[in-house]
C-alpha cells in the first residue's frame, strides 16, 4: 500500500465541480497512439495511480474508437464511487480509414456520442463531459445547451471543453456552467495562456492539461521519432522529427539542471511546473500525463511534491519560446487556430 506521505492532494474541478487528486491519468495511450500496449500493465497501473490518490481518469470515445472506453469499464464499474470519470465527444472516426478524423458538435450527434460512451463504459452517468474539439460550423450556444439537457437527464454531470479560446469559455459558460477546460499545456506548448487560462480562472474553471510531458520529450525518454517504434504516432509530430528534434532536444538543460537540485527526475520537473502554474495563475491545474506503467505512475505522482524556486521557473519559462515545429501537422482544429 501507498504511504499517506507518496499520494497527491487534492482540487476543485470549476466552482462546485468534484474534488479530485492534483494530478489525473490520462488513459490514451493504453489503447491506441503509442505501440503496442499490456493490458495486464495497463490495468496495473488504473490501480496504482488510484492508491496513489489519482482519482480523475481521462478517456474519450476517439481512443481506438471506442476501445479504451471499453478497456476501462471494469476499472470504473469495481471503483465507481472513487473515481472521477472524464470522456469527450467531438472528433470523428472512421473504421474504414484509420487515418480520417473529422469534427462534429451536431447536437444529434453529441446524443448518439454520449448513449454509445455510457453503454461502452457500462455505467449510468459521466461525471464530466467535453467537447473534445470545436466545430466552428455549428453555433456554440446550440452544442452546449444540448450537452446542458444532458446534464438535465442525468446522464452528464458536469461539462468541460477542449482545445478553445478565451472567448468561447466565456461564451459556453454563459449557457451552462463549464466545470474544466483540457487543453495542451507544458514547458513546450504554452497556447493556452493566450486567452484560455485568463477567461478560466476569472471564471472559476480548472485547467486539464494533457501531455504536460511533452508526449514524453520532456522526460528525455527519447531524443528523436526515430527512436520510438512502429505505430507511434509521434513520427507524425513537426516537434519530434529532423532538425526539430535536434533543436527542441538541446532545449532541455535546464530541466536537467532542475532535476539535479531536487534529487529528482526531468519528466518530475516539467511536471511541478505545469502544477505549480495553479499559483501562478489562480487558478485549479490538474494535468493528466498519460502512462502505461505502474513506476511512471508513482515518478508522476512524486512531482506534486516538488516546489520550484522563481529562479527555476524563469529559467524554464524561456522554453516555449524556443521550441521549433508545431503541436501537430494540421493545427487547423486546436484553439490557437482561432485566437
Amino acid at each position: 500500500m501507498t504511504n499517506d506521505s507518496e499520494k497527491t492532494g487534492t482540487a476543485t474541478l470549476g466552482t462546485g465541480g468534484p474534488v479530485v487528486g492534483v494530478q489525473g491519468l490520462g488513459c490514451m495511450g493504453m489503447s491506441e497512439f503509442y505501440g503496442a500496449t499490456d493490458e495486464a500493465a495497463a490495468r496495473e497501473t488504473l490501480e496504482t495511480a488510484l492508491d496513489l490518490g489519482v482519482t480523475l481518469f481521462d478517456t474519450a470515445n476517439a481512443y481506438g474508437m471506442g476501445a479504451n472506453e471499453e478497456f476501462l469499464s471494469p476499472f470504473v464499474k469495481a471503483h465507481r464511487d472513487e473515481i472521477t470519470l472524464a470522456t469527450k465527444y467531438g472528433i470523428v472516426r472512421r473504421a474504414d480509414d484509420p487515418a480520417y478524423r473529422g469534427v462534429s458538435n451536431d447536437p444529434a450527434y453529441i446524443r448518439e456520442c454520449v448513449e454509445g460512451s455510457l453503454t461502452r463504459l457500462g455505467i449510468d452517468v459521466i461525471d464530466l463531459y467535453y467537447m473534445h474539439r470545436r466545430d466552428p460550423a455549428v453555433p456554440l450556444a446550440e452544442s452546449i445547451g444540448a450537452m446542458a439537457e444532458l446534464v438535465t437527464e442525468g446522464k452528464v454531470r458536469h461539462l468541460g471543453l477542449s482545445e478553445v479560446t478565451g472567448a468561447e469559455i466565456r461564451e459556453a459558460h454563459a449557457v451552462h456552467p463549464i466545470a474544466a477546460v483540457q487543453s495542451e499545456w507544458s514547458l513546450f506548448s504554452r497556447d493556452v495562456e493566450i486567452s484560455a487560462v485568463a477567461a478560466a480562472a476569472e471564471l472559476g474553471i480548472a485547467l486539464v492539461p494533457y501531455s504536460p510531458l511533452g508526449r514524453g520529450f520532456l522526460t528525455g525518454a527519447f531524443a528523436d521519432a526515430t527512436n520510438l517504434g512502429a505505430g507511434d504516432f509521434r513520427h507524425t509530430q513537426p516537434r519530434f522529427t529532423g532538425d526539430n528534434a535536434k533543436r527542441n532536444a538541446a532545449l532541455l538543460e535546464p530541466l536537467r539542471a532542475a532535476a539535479t537540485a531536487h534529487d529528482a527526475t526531468p519528466g518530475q520537473i516539467a511536471l511541478a511546473w505545469v502544477q505549480q502554474q495553479a499559483q501562478v495563475h489562480g487558478l485549479s491545474v490538474i494535468p493528466i500525463p498519460g502512462t502505461r506503467k505502474a513506476s511512471r505512475v508513482r515518478e508522476n505522482a512524486g512531482a506534486t511534491r516538488i516546489t520550484l524556486s522563481e529562479a527555476e521557473l524563469a529559467s524554464l519559462d524561456a522554453i516555449a519560446a524556443q521550441v521549433a515545429g508545431d503541436r501537430y501537422p494540421d493545427m487547423s482544429s486546436t484553439a490557437l487556430s482561432r485566437e
